[in-house]
């Protein structure tokens, strides 16, 4: 029988100075020097800067592990090494791994020995290498200066505009020992589809031998089995299920998942995976980029994934449910895995499918120029057929993508001066990659690059055609720009803002703190990210008084930045059917354009996203002739409504009004003219509120605010009820300012006089009232324009 022993027990850590740390695996160097008190906390103040010297240096991971004999064939699994590495077993050289986004497997029966056995992986520095190409190759040009395009590792290790740059080596993945003898399956790719209401698995089964002779092969999957003797390597077997339950994304039905078994000879080897049937299929007609799950078009309401720490071991499987959870709840239907970042894990996929959210999977290329001579080449196609096979089982994924910025970089960024004609990737955009897809998952759309127009007659990043990213909103211009753009599918568009008070505070030591005080300063990645907030401040909001106005106004124009582009592209469904914002989550503390903090915080944007994710959306749209109403359904059902439609004054008197009755087909978005006027429109209908405001809230004398709140404990929740006697524009209350682990269920609440909110707080110990019902806990833009 087959058996499997993992390799994580008894390891040594050594480089440069350090000496026989005890390591974890998986892990990193990082990781076990900050448990040996060797090191600072890196994502803490500025000790980034204090840890560079890890990535320059060489390590070695050393082990001692017994071993008995065993089968005709033990091999050493080595799931994942980061990321130059070579396997020394009892002084044998077994293998070498160049490529951090792929597995090795090597025969170690030749170097095993009886009783003790000495494994020792040497590590060189990411630098060295990568370097050592660069020099090799010429340099190609990239948007930060490290050489992260000159070896295959993950990129957003040398850093980002969000990200810390903390060059990682270790084993990252799991290591193991695995016995077997006279053959095991070395690969299983299943296709799953459906025809005419048939469910049809087509599996393709490699199987590596010590022995030659005929094998029998057994697949199962609802019931259904089906054996066959296999005296080739390569073996084709077809299951078909009649009616099988679709599989849908969510909000569109339920996700049945099925057991399908791979089964070899009597107990030889084994493999299972859970599997969906639905088709999926994206529409380019005319321009358009439109993913359909079977046959049903679906809007992407869809967020950027990086990766959910700076070290991987850190994200446990109950993190990743979490973070799925808060996505979720934001009404998001899509992750978009970055080209900058890591072919995810198992429970990621997982996960995606027992949930329902889509997947759009990057290959690994990010901003910048790819060299494409060897060993390149041969380690892309590599890295790139093992994952394409390893996520083929899993119903959530729905198309690859090429890279990230790449072609658009080519077109627009100068890069064609400086290659003077070295090569930069396009051979693995538009041939090697998509044929790979072809050959290994010929039922997955693939698409060269995002942002791509489609075809290299029309410029990348044209947004009538195909995907589109908008960072011109952000690095030049305002947000109200967006409404500029009429996409057929928004891929990347985003806004900054700095994280929770709460993670700040843990993560930062400065006395006072400042928006530019130096741990602020080390946590804004950007170049000129705080001249782009503060001229963001500038166009919409009254001017801060000091850090806690600032830190409010910031956090508030990133929310409604946010807000404004996602209605307006959802207001233009069907000619546009995607908006995926950058981004959901922090890899640290930081200041960015996540919704949901470094520390799993979720900042005023996640509330905002919620809203304009919503199923069914009313939104406030500038159209030809003045303000229009649009009504957005992406449910299932006609949404029959009745609408009030109100202006009224800053002081919340009601000046005009009008009442229309819409309804709104499923998957569709019905516009109603507006005839009422003030110095803001407000509609509501079905418990859904949307405001129009004329000017800006710097440009308004909004009155100084007043109201009455109450606290009150209720079961494990304090609850928070205030009533306006005055408007109160974007009333937030910020409950992690007085316990860290308090969270709040709304924020950017809207009252008029004489309305009341309740805010729950939950995962609170005792709080204090007063400071629940006070600066800087209690905030609206009034206190600000009031107290300016």
């Amino acid at each position: 029988m087959p058996s499997y022993r993992e390799l994580h027990e008894g390891w040594i850590l050594t480089g440069g100075d350090v000496t026989d740390v005890a390591a974890t695996v998986p892990g990193s160097v990082h990781t076990d020097l900050l448990a040996a008190g060797i090191i600072e906390d890196p994502c803490l103040g500025s000790n980034e800067a204090e840890v560079a010297w890890i990535g320059r240096t060489d390590w070695v991971y050393r082990t001692r592990f017994e071993w008995n004999g065993g089968q005709e064939r033990t091999d050493l699994v080595c799931d994942g090494l980061d990321t130059i590495a070579t396997i020394m077993l009892n002084g044998v050289a077994v293998g070498h791994t160049s490529n951090q986004h792929r597995g090795y497997r090597f025969d170690a029966r030749p170097a095993l020995q009886a009783g003790d056995n000495d494994l020792e992986i040497r590590f060189q520095s990411a630098y060295t290498y990568a370097e050592a190409q660069q020099q090799r190759l010429g340099d190609r040009p990239n948007a930060y200066p490290e050489p992260f395009n000159f070896i295959r590792k993950q990129a957003c290790n040398f850093g980002w505009d969000w990200g810390p740059t903390l060059v990682t080596a270790g084993i990252w993945q799991p290591i193991g020992l695995h016995t077997w003898q006279t053959a095991r399956l070395a690969e299983v790719r299943p296709q799953v589809t459906v025809v005419a209401g048939r469910g049809v698995v087509e599996l393709r089964v490699r199987i590596e031998r010590t022995t030659p002779g005929p094998l029998t092969l057994t697949a199962t999957i609802a019931g259904q089995t089906r054996t066959l003797t296999c005296t080739d390597d390569e073996v084709q077997v077809r299951l078909d299920i009649e009616d099988p339950g679709l599989w849908w994304p969510r909000g569109f039905g339920e996700q049945p998942l099925y057991d399908l078994d791979v089964v070899l000879g009597d107990g030889l080897d084994s493999w299972h995976r859970r599997v969906g049937f639905r088709t999926v299929r994206v529409d380019t007609a005319d321009g358009a980029f439109a993913v359909q799950v079977n046959e049903v078009p679906v809007f992407v309401k869809g967020v950027n994934w990086i990766p959910d720490d700076v070290f991987a071991s850190r994200v446990t499987p109950e993190r990743l449910r979490h973070r799925f959870q808060q996505a979720i709840d934001a009404n998001v239907n899509y992750l978009r895995v970055w080209g900058g970042g890591r072919y995810e894990s198992e429970e990621f996929y997982g996960l995606a499918d027992e949930l329902g959210l889509l997947v759009g999977q990057d290959f690994l290329f990010a901003c910048a120029a790819y060299p494409e001579e060897e060993p390149f080449t041969s380690e892309i196609a590599a890295e790139a057929r093992e994952n394409v096979v390893r996520l083929a089982s899993h119903p959530s994924l729905v198309l690859w993508t090429g890279n990230n910025e790449n072609i658009w970089g080519h077109a627009d960024w100068g890069w064609i001066p400086e290659l003077d004609g070295k090569s930069w990737g396009a051979g693995f955009y538009f041939d090697l990659l998509p044929g790979i897809v072809a050959e290994e998952d010929p039922s997955r759309f693939y698409w060269p690059g995002s942002p791509w127009s489609g075809s290299p007659d029309r410029h990348p990043n044209d947004p009538a055609y195909g995907t589109t990213h908008i960072w011109d909103v952000w690095n030049t211009d305002d947000y109200t720009k967006y409404r500029a753009y009429r996409p057929r599918f928004a891929a990347e568009f985003g806004y900054q803002a700095p994280p929770t008070y709460a993670t700040l505070r843990r993560a930062l030591t400065d006395d006072p703190l400042t928006h530019d005080s130096p741990g602020m300063q080390a946590h804004q990645k950007a170049i000129g990210g705080d001249a782009k907030l503060q001229r963001g401040l500038d166009a919409h909001l009254p001017v801060p008084r000091d850090f806690d106005d600032w830190h409010y106004l910031t956090q508030l124009n990133q929310a409604r930045a946010l807000s404004l582009g996602i209605e307006h592209f959802r207001s233009l469904r069907p000619y546009c059917m995607g908006a995926i914002m950058w981004q959901l989550n922090d890899c640290w503390p930081v200041t960015s354009w996540a919704a949901v903090d470094g520390d799993g915080r979720k900042k005023p944007l996640w509330y905002a996203l919620r809203h304009s994710f919503a199923p069914r959306l009313l939104t406030f749209q500038p159209r030809e002739g003045g303000v229009a109403l649009v009504a957005v359904n992406d449910s299932g059902d006609v949404w029959e409504l009745e609408t009030a439609i109100f202006g009224r004054t800053v002081e919340g008197v009601e000046v005009s009004s009008q009442s229309v009755g819409v309804s709104v087909a499923p998957g569709s978005a019905t516009t109603v003219d507006v005839s009422v006027s003030g110095d803001f429109l407000l509609a509501e209908a079905d418990g859904q509120r949307a405001f129009w405001f004329f000017a800006e809230d710097k440009d308004i004398a909004w009155p100084a605010p007043q109201f009455e709140a109450a606290v009150e404990v209720i079961g494990d929740e304090t609850h928070v009820r205030v009533t306006a006697a005055t408007t109160l524009r974007d009333l937030t209350l910020y409950a992690d300012r007085v316990d860290p682990a308090a969270e709040v269920d709304r924020a950017g609440v809207t009252l008029l006089p004489g309305e009341s909110v309740t805010f729950r707080i939950r995962g609170a110990g005792d709080l204090d009232p007063a400071a629940l019902i006070s600066k800087p806990v209690l905030r609206c833009v009034n206190d600000v324009v009031a107290g300016g």
